[in-house]
């Protein structure tokens, strides 16, 4: 088993492995019709997957739910938990953003990823709920729509996310 340690950073409390790879969680929500939610990170034009990092004693299935909660608003009975990947996705950050004055280094992200979909409504959602809102703006795209528009160090692992989800979405 791979040492964990605990840093603070930015407000928040990380857990990093002994290679470098912060624990996080990714989620894939889908609606009856098999599209997915795209969600614009507040203030920038940069689209993404809600996802965030798993918190010192919390499960991935907890982390997966806060952070449904904390991006979206949506809650426990608002969606369907399909499934999740079987193991870690990682992704490595490029050499010119990782922060090299943060100890324990982290060198990029370990994920487990989870597919919901949505079972309660639209309206649901509230993306102003939060002090610190992640996003601003999100749409319904077609499945794969996310692996093209995706920042580029994050390609693979979206591709294998979806790759594996897919048959949860489409059964």
């Amino acid at each position: 088993m791979r040492r964990l340690t605990v840093a603070q950073s930015t407000g928040f409390t990380q857990v990093i492995d002994s290679d470098g790879f912060r624990a996080n969680v990714g989620i894939i929500l889908s609606n009856p019709e098999g599209k997915v939610f795209w969600a614009r990170r507040s203030g920038q034009n940069a689209w993404q997957f809600p996802q965030g990092g798993i918190q010192p004693n919390e499960s991935p299935v907890d982390a997966m739910f806060r952070e449904l909660y904390e991006e979206t608003g949506l809650l426990a009975d608002h969606v369907d938990v399909m499934g999740k990947t079987r193991g870690w996705l990682r992704y490595r950050i490029p050499k010119h953003l990782i922060r090299h004055r943060s100890k324990p280094l982290c060198i990029g992200q370990k994920q487990i990823w989870f597919c919901l979909r949505l079972i309660g409504s639209e309206n649901d959602f509230n993306l102003q709920h939060s002090d610190n809102p992640e996003f601003d703006r999100w749409r319904w795209v077609d499945y794969w729509k996310p692996v093209e528009d995706i920042v580029f160090f994050k390609r693979k692992v979206y591709k294998r996310a979806l790759k594996e989800l897919e048959p949860l979405v489409f059964s």
